[in-house]
């Protein structure tokens, strides 16, 4: 692993040290523009800020978050979508960039159980990260799985050692950067898929489920993500998981007023950017739907990252990433979501539940492969009122549900299918574990593949853009730094690391080894490195 550290330590040297103060920027500093107020966004535009650059942050909706923005609705709140919070130090860090705590504006407080897993017979195991009770869970199905576990277990914590800690802000911008990984990666089984090394160590098919359903929370099918993704059980045990008190809405707001209070940075709301500016081969500012443009030094694009190639930038300006490359990717399932509020409380149902269905591979195959809506489901339940009761009004409860969907490649008609789907999940989970929960439904909203596409302009109404498979991961995902256009950067889900709010703040924390410092700006070259890439 010595040449792995060796890579990692070089870059780490370019990441902010959030013990250090700000660097405030001048009236005169380069302007970078931002892209999207998702989680990835905001994180960027904190960090370019610290770094010393003015900073102008864009977006389409009338509110910040993107995927993690807020639904309020009959006094219930809901958060729109992240809500499984680990590895917390990575917001930890931008509070610190601004010479702040995190704690001073938004309490974190530890989940335990993780998760309740139901299965369809109604048997249930409680993941946590507490060693001995996790084998005391696995026992309870399969005693002889207990030390594969151990194993499975010091495994995940080689591949996190590597996958994240060593390599998860680390650009991949070059080639030959991702050859000298190939033997680590192989050493550590990668070419593996996250169900084929969870079943090298577990034989039982219900623990097999209960150790590889993670892929999912990030958009990747267990049966086809490389294995590196089984990193997430240690990252969960090392920094448990988390709530943000208020709901993750809460982390949006915090990060939005640290950078309010930052001089030269400006956020707007309801701003459509229409296209990325171009001129000499490098990005000199958007122009907005209304004609408006803002000129920038460099530009860093949160918005999907398929659809910034496809639809801001024009097809002049595109080499490496044409059209038919953007729609050539495989990108990752999509989501039905239904917010929904109760006028009772269900006192036995934890914070976060999967609810497996009867199928688990066959279920998956029809989503990721077939592209069919299947008559089964397997869902993911949050009850944040489980935590923090202020999220409906006293005596209620919130819910939402979520469940993995085919993309829009499928062909189903939403506007008709939405509410069909919506009461076949509300009958299931009437059976299992919200009973009579038709009668007692006060408030209702769906998200279906169609908002995706059309509230979060994801291609193909992905729920997560590109699907995280090996040969969409590291190099051979999109680029953090463009191959195509000089000074213009990608954060978020589509691009390195990948999805998930670990993954989307890291790749802000990517653009602090990629984006030269300001005053180095108006004047770096284009890197030679991208044009041999791009021709690999």
């Amino acid at each position: 692993m010595t040449w792995l550290r060796r890579l990692a330590h070089r870059d780490d040297a370019r990441l902010l040290d959030p013990s250090r103060a700000p660097t405030d920027p001048t009236p005169d500093a380069p302007h970078a523009v931002v892209i999207g107020a998702g989680m990835g966004g905001i994180a960027s535009a904190i960090r370019l800020s610290a770094r010393g650059f003015r900073v102008t942050l864009v977006e389409r909706l009338e509110q910040p978050g993107g995927r993690a923005r807020v639904f309020e609705q009959d006094g219930f709140t809901f958060d729109a979508g992240p809500t499984v919070i680990t590895a917390p130090f990575l917001f930890d860090e931008l509070w610190q960039l601004c010479g702040r705590e995190r704690a001073e504006d938004v309490e974190l407080v530890p989940i335990d159980p993780y998760y309740r897993i139901q299965f369809h017979d109604g048997s249930t195991f409680n993941y946590n990260g507490d060693a001995d009770q996790m084998e005391r869970e696995i026992a309870k199905f399969s005693e002889a799985d207990v030390e594969g576990y151990r194993r499975f277990l010091k495994k995940s914590e080689e591949i996190f050692e590597v996958g994240f800690e060593e390599l998860g802000h680390v650009p991949f911008q070059n080639l030959t950067d991702m050859l000298r990984i190939v033997p680590a990666m192989m050493k550590l089984e990668s070419h593996r898929t996250v169900h084929g090394l969870v079943s090298k160590y577990i034989s039982h098919p219900k623990v097999r489920k209960v150790l590889s359903f993670h892929p999912l929370l990030v958009g990747g099918n267990p049966f086809n993500t490389t294995s590196i993704y089984t990193l997430i059980a240690h990252l969960e045990r090392k920094w448990g998981v988390w709530y943000a008190m208020g709901g993750t809405g809460s982390l949006v707001s915090g990060l939005t007023g640290l950078l309010e209070e930052r001089p030269y940075a400006t956020q707007r709301y309801g701003a459509d950017v229409d296209q990325i500016l171009v001129e000499d081969g490098r990005a000199s500012g958007v122009r907005l739907a209304d004609g408006e443009t803002i000129d920038a030094d460099l530009v860093v694009s949160n918005a999907d990252v398929g659809f910034t190639y496809k639809n801001l930038l024009a097809p002049e300006h595109r080499t490496t990433w044409t059209d038919r490359r953007v729609d050539n990717m495989d990108y990752s399932m999509s989501l039905f979501v239904w917010y929904f509020g109760t006028d009772r409380t269900y006192e036995d149902v934890e914070h976060h539940t999967i609810l497996m269905g009867p199928r688990y591979k066959g279920l998956l195959d029809d989503i990721f492969d077939r592209k069919t809506l299947a008559d089964d489901f397997s869902l993911y339940l949050h009850r944040p009122t489980r935590t923090d009761p202020s999220m409906a009004p006293d005596g209620h409860d919130a819910f939402y549900v979520l469940s993995p969907v085919p993309h829009l490649e499928s062909g189903v008609d939403w506007r008709q299918q939405a509410e069909p789907y919506r009461q076949a999940v509300e009958d299931y989970l009437a059976e299992t574990a919200l009973p009579n929960l038709g009668e007692h439904l006060v408030t209702s909203r769906m998200l279906t593949p169609r908002e995706f596409k059309a509230d979060y302009k994801s291609l193909k109404g992905a729920a997560f853009s590109v699907e995280p498979k090996l040969t969409q991961s590291a190099w051979f995902r999109p680029h953090n730094r463009s191959e195509d256009v000089e000074h213009l950067y990608f954060a978020g889900a589509g691009t390195h690391p990948g999805a998930g709010l670990p993954g989307v703040l890291s790749s802000a924390r990517v653009l602090d080894t990629v984006v030269p410092d300001p005053d180095a700006v108006s004047s770096a070259p284009a890197p030679a490195s991208e044009a041999t890439a791009a021709s690999v």
